[in-house]
């Protein structure tokens, strides 16, 4: 991976090793997790996300050897948004791995039917993620991935020494700016939060769906989403969220108690539209 905010634009994630490389599933898109414009919400795609890791290690076995994984970064390219009514074919696979964490790669395709109100038929979805795995005992603490778990997963990738290198950046100091938004508050919902009393990762990305509200530009072109989770947030806890809008490049960053838990990177490519 490289640093999505550099000038020249995101760099493209790297492809399958093979067509039939890794786990395969597919699942219907519902209306429940669209925007009014029907489009796949973020969160809904974190959602997909998980839904799918739980499925492969289930198909695996691996729910028995490496059952508890928590994320630290999740990277969401929009090629050709996923609308509703369609079918969408996930494929997951390993990019890389180490001894305690892996990079998980899943391309979601999608074939959109007619819909009730479509003039005429729209291009097939394309969405490129990749996920920071990190593998973790049951107490939450970084563990090794099993023997069993690290053979199946490097199966799909030559890079076995991955690391760690963050790639959104940390907030700027001080107050807001007289051309920047006030801070504003996110309020959490009892049914934000995990089995670990944590806020699930998928949930933070209500919050980004909240802010593209304003930056409806930056969805109707090609784009990329990084969000990066630094601390966990409990029931009982205020956030509050910083933003910031340079370009093409929304920037957000959520605290709780002075502290960031989450930073998120919005990055449009509005000249570079590539066929899928």
């Amino acid at each position: 991976m490289t640093d999505p905010v550099q000038d020249d634009g995101p760099q493209p994630l790297p492809p399958p090793p093979s067509a039939g490389s890794g786990y395969s599933t597919s699942r219907t898109v519902r209306t429940g997790e669209v925007d009014p414009l029907r489009r796949l919400r973020l969160d809904s795609i974190a959602r997909y996300l998980q839904d799918v890791a739980g499925d492969d290690l289930e198909a695996t076995g691996h729910a028995r050897t490496d059952p508890y994984w928590i994320v630290r970064r999740t990277v969401i390219d929009v090629i050709e948004p996923i609308c509703w009514p369609a079918t969408v074919h996930l494929q997951r696979w390993c990019s890389g791995l180490s001894t305690r964490w892996a990079n998980m790669r899943v391309r979601l395709t999608a074939e959109h039917r007619d819909g009730p109100d479509d003039d005429g038929p729209r291009p097939d979805g394309l969405v490129e993620t990749e996920a920071f795995w990190i593998n973790v005992n049951a107490h939450g603490v970084p563990a090794r991935i099993s023997d069993e778990g690290f053979a199946t997963l490097s199966a799909t990738t030559e890079t076995h020494r991955l690391r760690w290198a963050a790639m959104t950046t940390p907030p700027p100091a001080g107050s807001p700016g007289p051309d920047q938004p006030e801070d504003r508050p996110h309020i959490l919902r009892s049914t934000d939060f995990d089995l670990l009393q944590h806020v699930n990762n998928a949930a933070y990305l209500d919050a980004v769906e909240d802010e593209l509200v304003d930056h409806q530009d930056l969805l109707r072109q090609r784009h990329r989403i990084v969000i990066e989770y630094s601390h966990p947030v409990v029931p009982g806890s205020s956030m509050t969220i910083r933003r910031r809008r340079s370009g093409h490049r929304l920037q957000m960053w959520m605290t709780v108690d002075d502290r960031v838990a989450a930073t998120v990177t919005v990055t449009g490519q509005p000249d570079d539209r590539q066929e899928s």
